[in-house]
């Protein structure tokens, strides 16, 4: 077990600052004490950060840390903490590692024992959550789906039958095959897409599935809400094996499906096996 403490001694530290997904004005004061201090700020984009640490009159110097050379900074964020100094990591817009690149850089700097600190702020998918007037937790938040058809509606199948309420992040040239993949594979169900948020033309649009004809054509980026299954569409023994069914097809084992589906239905997961394994005891004897 290791255990950080990360207020009580100092030591050289990845920070994780959140930033803007908009509106310059939601900056934290501690994110710009941070990014003030570190030695280095790690940006997805330098140009864009440029722009927000100019706006703060941060003059740290910036270094470009995105998913093509996530590796390569890596070890160069591990030397800079080596000679003893702090790092942050920001991205373009909201929390790092939340749909972005990062995750394997926090990963290896645990490895070597250094503290990783986060910095909350901004985040476009609580944003939405909170505004969309669903049921705010449980939650499930996927970020970006497939770009093809096929494949997004394999996913979203995976999500038919939990209640919890559904975070997605979509462009706005693939939002309307989304939401009718959504209206195909989840029914006719409450959604909420919140656009630009916190900027100029921040728009909130609530409506129903079977209402996506009328949808006007949206730019900016997209958050979309969806509401999760009802009790209405309790589950029967027969849902549990076919959605079993459907993760084995798609290349899990047969346990790896079961523990799945029990995680994704909040069930036991001797509940969905005994369904399973009763289901296969009877085609047997057929």
């Amino acid at each position: 077990m290791k255990i950080q403490r990360s207020f009580d001694e100092e030591r050289p530290t990845l920070y994780l600052v959140s930033t803007p997904i908009g509106n310059l004005a939601d900056m934290t004061y501690r994110a710009i004490t941070v990014l003030k201090d570190v030695d280095t700020v790690f940006a997805e984009d330098t140009r864009t950060s440029k722009i927000l640490l100019d706006h703060y009159g941060v003059s740290t110097p910036l270094q470009s840390f995105h998913a093509y050379n996530e590796d390569d900074k890596a070890a160069s964020v591990l030397k800079t903490l080596r000679h003893g100094k702090s790092v942050a990591l920001v991205s373009d817009a909201g929390t790092p590692l939340i749909s972005d690149p990062g995750a394997r850089l926090v990963q290896v700097v645990l490895e070597e024992d250094f503290p990783v600190v986060p910095l909350p702020g901004a985040s476009a998918a609580l944003s939405a959550l909170i505004v969309s007037g669903m049921q705010p937790h449980p939650y499930l938040f996927f970020g970006f789906l497939p770009q093809k058809s096929g494949a997004r509606q394999k996913v979203l199948k995976d999500f038919k039958h939990t209640s919890h309420t559904l975070i997605f992040y979509e462009s706005p040239h693939r939002l309307k095959k989304t939401l009718a993949d959504m209206r195909t594979v989840f029914g006719n169900r409450n959604v909420t897409i919140a656009r630009e948020l916190t900027k100029k033309f921040e728009e909130i649009l609530r409506l129903r599935l079977d209402e996506i004809e009328n949808l006007p054509d949206l730019k900016g980026e997209m958050v979309i809400v969806v509401e999760g299954a009802s009790a209405d569409e309790a589950f029967t023994q027969s849902d549990l094996v076919e959605h079993v069914q459907t993760v084995i097809d798609d290349g899990e084992s047969e346990m790896e499906a079961i523990k799945k589906v029990a995680r994704l239905r909040k069930l036991k997961k001797n509940t969905v096996y005994m369904a399973f394994k009763q289901h296969k005891s009877q085609d047997d004897q057929e």
